[in-house]
């Protein structure tokens, strides 16, 4: 082996050896730990997701009244106002039948008029005794009939008024139109005569305001809350940061090779329209920012499991260790959990109830005051396995 290849070896065995940063000059052949001084920390905690742009609610435009398109007003992208007129349908048909209802309605009006005057002679006639009941009853029923027919004639002849106006169809919102899927020539049906659904003209939404669909872990999913301030990023705009908030978490979660995460829904303003649909965010969701009077390194926690493992490294006697697991500890686990604390003595295990976190530090509520230093030590596989690869390099260059 050359010299420059023994001398990466031997960098790479200085790398693995964790150096201790106070300690006496006994201890310095080979640790594994570090001290760590207990002290404020501020606790910084994001969670990052991916989303994509879509709108809030989108309405799809088709047409009351069959036929062939002869008139669209808008395209793809443009701003329409509530009222504008976006399509016209062929109106023959419409207009013909509006013409009948006008004729059937004159019809009924003159046959109303001849059978209340008729009924009224009846009534005369019938009160002398010149008519029998029977013909007195024919007449009141031609009457009431003819009064029928009227109000048939009426109410077709709205329908047909409808069914012309329906031949125009108007947006029913300020918005833009999103999707465009007929042309003018084509033949479409109407939603309300066919169980198909009817054809579907364009499609249109609001988009001053849009929403975000993230997935977030289902780890993470419980540090959010509905209202949480939300900071978003796109490609488009990558110097531009994005604000918005959590309006929604669904309630069904999303399996994705063995993933499981939850759909949050996040509502952004979007006055300027600068975000489109179907536009990826990149999401950041700010769970805690504050500073704790006392904090340790996350990686000072030791349970009971692993105690037994670390303790021999620090020259903790057995003994020592059995009294100080002999009794449970409430929250063990949860809240409560080990620390090996530096003494003039030697390494002390003394237990901690924790607070919140960000991870890498813990906020200690009891257990150990400001200044303690404690150790920091790696888990017990990697001890293992950092002690066996150093033997072997040891062994083989000497």
């Amino acid at each position: 082996m050359n010299i420059r290849k023994l001398k990466n070896l031997l960098v790479f065995i200085s790398m693995i050896t964790i150096v201790s940063c106070g300690g006496d000059k006994e201890e310095d052949e080979f640790k594994f730990y570090t001290l760590k001084e207990a002290g404020a920390k501020q606790l910084e905690l994001t969670v990052e997701a991916s989303g994509t742009i879509e709108a809030i609610s989108s309405i799809e435009i088709k047409s009351k009244a069959s036929g062939e398109v002869l008139y669209l007003g808008a395209e793809v992208g443009d701003f329409i106002q509530k009222g504008v007129e976006l399509a016209r349908i062929d109106q023959r048909t419409p207009s013909n039948t509006l013409a009948q209802a006008n004729a059937d309605l004159e019809v009924a009006k003159v046959r109303l008029l001849n059978a209340q005057n008729q009924f009224k002679r009846s009534e005369t006639l019938h009160k002398e005794g010149n008519i029998s009941d029977k013909a007195f009853e024919d007449a009141q029923e031609s009457y009431a009939s003819a009064n029928a027919q009227l109000v048939r004639a009426e109410v077709f002849l709205e329908n047909a008024r409808i069914a012309l106006d329906d031949t125009s169809v108007r947006s029913p919102i300020t918005g833009t139109v999103i999707s465009r899927l007929a042309e003018v020539g084509q033949v479409i049906s109407s939603p309300t005569s066919t169980l198909g659904g009817g054809t579907l003209l364009m499609e249109m939404a609001d988009l001053n305001k849009v929403r975000v669909r993230a997935l977030i872990d289902e780890i993470d999913i419980g540090k959010i809350t509905v209202g949480q301030e939300v900071t978003l990023k796109v490609s488009a705009y990558r110097e531009k940061k994005f604000v918005g908030r959590v309006s929604k978490i669904e309630p069904m979660s999303k399996i994705d090779q063995n993933v499981t995460t939850f759909p949050v829904l996040i509502d952004i303003e979007n006055t300027d329209n600068l975000l489109l649909i179907g536009m990826n965010t990149d999401v950041e969701i700010e769970i805690m920012n504050e500073e704790v009077p006392l904090a340790l390194p996350a990686g000072s926690l030791r349970t009971r499991k692993d105690i037994a493992s670390v303790a021999p490294l620090l020259d903790i006697r057995e003994d020592t260790l059995r009294d100080f697991l002999a009794d449970r500890m409430p929250g063990e686990n949860f809240d409560t959990y080990i620390v090996l604390k530096k003494t003039p003595k030697g390494a002390v295990p003394v237990w901690v109830k924790i607070g919140k976190t960000d991870l890498n530090n813990v906020e200690v509520k009891d257990g150990i005051s400001i200044k303690e230093m404690v150790y920091v030590l790696p888990s017990q596989g990697l001890i293992k396995y950092q002690q066996q690869f150093s033997e072997r390099l040891k062994s083989r260059f000497g």
